[in-house]
C-alpha cells in the first residue's frame, strides 16, 4: 500500500506536465551530406529539401527562410519529392528488428499526411511514380524487400524481395520517366527492371544482363523518354542499360575511371550526363566515351545532384556538408550553404553581443552571423580536434583548446594565428576560459591539471599549475571579479579555486562525471550536472548541496547555461532535448525538440534573445528565447 500513489498526488503532478511549453525553433545550420541523393530541388524551383538528423528541412533558395518537418524518431536516411511537388516522402533508420517509418508529407501545408510502416531496420531509398500514383520503397540490408504504396489509399499494394538469393542488397531505386508501372532497382551485383501488375497486385522483376561484368551500383538516373537508364558504380564507371531489352548498351570511361566511384549521377536533355565522384569531381560527359566535356572540383564526396527546372542551374550536395549552386552555361560553382560535418564541441558568444557566435568542431573553428546563419570565418588546423573555445573580453582574440596539447589564439577577423602555447597540457587541452581583464587564461587538460597562464602582448607565461583533479577537466567558469573560478571534472569533483592565492578554496564531490558547471550571476551558488542526469545546486561558501533536480530521464547532461538575471537556465544532453528551467522553482518551463544527435553544448545569447545549441551530428540550432529581460 505504501508504494501506491494516491489519486490526489497523481492529479497534482498532471498540471506541471501540461504547463511545459514548446521552444520556438528559429533556424538550423546543418545538412546531412551522407544521405545519398538527400538534397532535392522542389519543382517550384524556389525551395531546397534536405535532411538533417531526424528533421527534413525546406529552405527557400532566395530568402533562406526555413520550414521544418518533424516526425521521425531517428535519422532520416532518404528523401524524395514528387514530380508535381505536392508530396515529400522521407524514410528513416531505426534499431535492428524494429519497424522503420516512411512519412508522406503535404508540401503546401508542411504537415504529415501518412506514416507507412512495413520495412524493418532502414529505408534505403524512395521514388515517386511520374504521375504521383505510387511510391516505391526499398528496405535496408536487414529487410531486403521492395514495396509499392498507393498514394491515394496510403497503403501498400504489393511487395517482393528486392534482389535474388545469390547477389547483394539493392540500394537505389528510380521510377520510369513517363510510365507509372515501371521502375528500376540496382545494388551489389543486381540491376532489375520491375513491372507493376495492379489488377493482380504483383510486381514482376527482370534481371538485366551485363555479361561478365560484375558491378556494385550506387546511383541511377533515367531520362524522361525511358530510352535508357544510366547506373553509376563503385568501380568508377557508368553503365548504360536498355530498359526494354534489359541489355547493356555501353559502358565507360574505359581508361580514366572516376576515382572513388560514381556517387551521384543525373541525366540532362540530349543525353548529356552530370557525374559526381567520390573525390568531389563534378563532370559533364556524354555516352559512349564518357570523356569530360567540362569539370569542376568540389569539397568532399558528391552525394547529391539535383536540377532546378530543366537543368539550366543545378545544386550539388557533398559529404562534407557543402551545398553548391552551379550554372550550366559557365559551369562555375557558388557555395550557398556550409556547416560542420563532425560533432560540434563548443559554442560561445563574444562579450555583450549576440550578432556573432563561434563554434568549434573536429578540425575547425567557425564564426557565424547569427541572423543570416552565414559563415563569416573559418579557421582550420588539419588533423587536430578543437575541444573548447572562448572569446577574450576585448574581442581581439579567439582562444582555443586543442587535443595536441596546444592553446592557440586567433584573430577573430582574419583567422591569423596570433600565438600558440606549446605543450600546455600533457593529454590534450580539454577546457578553457579567460578572465575579464584579458590578462589570464585558465586551461584544463586531459590529465586533470588546471593551469593559469599570464598573457601579455608578446609573452605567455605559466603562472601556476593546480594539480587536484585526477581526470580530465570538462568545464571552467570564471567569477566576474576574476578572483575565483570553478572547474568541473570527470573524476566526480568540482573545485572552486582562489585565483589570487592560486590554491583550492572548496571542493564538491558527487558520484558522477561532471560535464558542466555555471555560476549563478550573484555568484553565491553554482549549478552542476553530468552523467548522473541530476542538476545540483551548491553553496560556493562551503560546497554544501542545496538541492538536486532530476534533469533528464535518459542519458547524461552535457551543456548548461544560465541567463544574465539568474532567473532561468538551460540544459541539453543525450536525450536530444533543450530544456529551459526556472531557477528558483526548479521546474522545466519550455522544451525544444529538434536535435537528432547528442547535444554537446548550449548558450543563451547576451541579450537573452536566442538560445543556441550544438550537437554531435554537426547541427547548430537557434531557438527563440522564451524569457526576455
Amino acid at each position: 500500500m505504501e508504494n501506491q500513489i494516491s489519486p490526489k498526488a497523481e492529479m497534482a503532478e498532471v498540471p506541471h506536465a501540461a504547463e511545459v511549453a514548446e521552444l520556438e525553433l528559429q533556424a538550423v545550420i546543418g545538412f546531412n551530406g551522407h544521405v545519398p541523393n538527400g538534397l532535392k530541388c522542389h519543382p517550384d524551383q524556389e525551395h531546397l529539401v534536405y535532411p538533417l538528423g531526424c528533421t527534413v528541412l525546406i529552405q527557400a533558395i532566395n530568402t533562406n527562410k526555413q520550414d521544418f518537418l518533424h516526425g521521425h524518431g531517428n535519422n532520416v536516411s532518404c528523401v524524395d519529392v514528387s514530380n508535381s511537388g505536392e508530396y515529400i516522402a522521407s524514410g528513416q533508420v531505426t534499431y535492428m528488428g524494429f519497424k522503420a517509418d516512411i512519412i508522406l508529407w503535404d508540401y503546401k501545408k508542411r504537415e504529415l499526411i501518412a506514416r507507412l510502416s512495413l520495412h524493418k531496420g532502414k529505408i534505403e531509398d524512395l521514388a515517386f511514380s511520374p504521375n504521383d500514383l505510387y511510391l516505391v520503397s526499398l528496405g535496408g540490408p536487414d529487410d531486403g524487400s521492395v514495396l509499392v504504396w498507393s498514394i491515394a489509399k496510403r497503403d501498400a499494394i504489393c511487395g517482393s524481395p528486392a534482389a535474388g538469393l545469390n547477389v547483394g542488397n539493392a540500394t537505389a531505386v528510380i521510377f520510369s520517366g513517363g510510365c507509372d508501372e515501371m521502375f528500376v532497382t540496382a545494388g551489389n551485383g543486381t540491376i532489375r527492371v520491375w513491372e507493376l501488375d495492379l489488377p493482380n497486385r504483383k510486381i514482376w522483376p527482370t534481371e538485366c544482363q551485363t555479361g561478365q561484368m560484375k558491378r556494385i551500383g550506387l546511383c541511377i538516373t533515367m531520362p524522361s523518354d525511358d530510352s535508357f537508364f544510366y547506373l553509376g558504380t563503385t568501380t568508377g564507371d557508368v553503365l548504360k542499360m536498355n530498359p526494354r531489352t534489359k541489355l547493356m548498351a555501353d559502358t565507360g570511361p574505359v581508361k580514366d575511371k572516376f576515382s572513388l566511384g560514381v556517387t551521384a549521377i543525373k541525366c540532362l536533355k540530349m543525353g548529356v550526363l552530370l557525374v559526381g565522384s567520390g573525390t568531389g569531381l563534378l563532370v559533364l560527359c556524354k555516352s559512349p566515351s564518357y570523356k569530360p566535356i567540362k569539370k569542376i572540383q568540389l569539397q568532399g564526396c558528391i552525394t547529391s545532384i539535383t536540377l532546378r527546372g530543366e537543368g539550366h542551374q543545378f545544386f550539388v550536395g557533398t559529404e562534407e556538408s557543402y551545398i553548391y549552386r552551379v550554372n550550366f552555361t559557365d559551369f562555375k560553382e557558388t557555395l550557398i550553404t556550409t556547416c560542420h560535418f563532425e560533432a560540434v564541441e563548443d559554442i560561445v558568444f563574444p562579450f555583450g553581443t549576440d550578432e556573432l557566435f563561434a563554434t568549434c568542431a573536429k578540425r575547425d573553428i567557425r564564426v557565424w552571423h547569427t541572423l543570416s546563419n552565414r559563415e563569416l570565418l573559418r579557421i582550420t588546423v588539419p588533423n587536430m580536434t578543437c575541444h573548447s573555445i572562448d572569446f577574450m573580453r576585448d574581442g581581439k582574440s579567439i582562444i582555443s583548446a586543442w587535443d595536441d596539447g596546444k592553446i592557440r589564439a586567433f584573430a577573430p577577423e582574419t583567422g591569423r594565428l596570433m600565438y600558440a602555447i606549446n605543450n600546455a597540457h600533457r593529454i590534450g587541452v580539454t577546457a578553457i576560459s579567460t578572465t575579464s581583464d584579458c590578462k589570464r587564461i585558465i586551461s584544463g587538460g586531459g590529465e586533470g591539471e588546471v593551469r593559469v597562464w599570464q598573457i601579455s602582448c608578446q609573452t605567455q607565461k605559466l603562472e601556476e599549475a593546480l594539480k587536484e583533479h585526477k581526470s580530465s577537466v570538462s568545464c571552467i567558469r570564471v567569477k566576474s571579479n576574476d578572483e575565483e573560478c570553478v572547474t568541473a571534472s570527470t573524476d566526480g569533483t568540482c573545485i572552486i579555486w582562489d585565483l589570487v592565492r592560486l590554491r583550492r578554496s572548496q571542493m564538491i564531490l558527487a558520484n558522477t562525471l561532471f560535464k558542466c558547471v555555471c555560476y549563478h550571476p550573484e555568484e553565491f551558488q553554482i549549478i552542476t550536472s553530468g552523467t548522473d542526469r541530476k542538476i545540483g545546486y551548491w553553496e560556493v561558501y562551503d560546497g554544501s548541496v542545496i538541492r538536486e533536480l532530476e534533469g533528464s530521464s535518459s542519458g547524461s547532461i552535457n551543456g548548461m547555461d544560465i541567463s544574465v538575471d539568474g532567473a532561468h537556465f538551460v540544459t541539453g544532453g543525450k536525450d536530444h532535448m533543450v530544456k529551459v528551467w526556472d531557477y528558483n522553482e526548479g521546474e522545466v518551463t519550455h522544451v525544444g525538440v529538434g536535435h537528432s544527435g547528442t547535444i554537446t553544448r548550449l548558450r543563451i545569447s547576451p541579450g537573452n534573445q536566442y538560445i543556441i545549441s550544438v550537437s554531435a551530428d554537426g547541427a547548430i540550432l537557434r531557438w527563440k528565447c522564451p524569457f526576455t529581460t
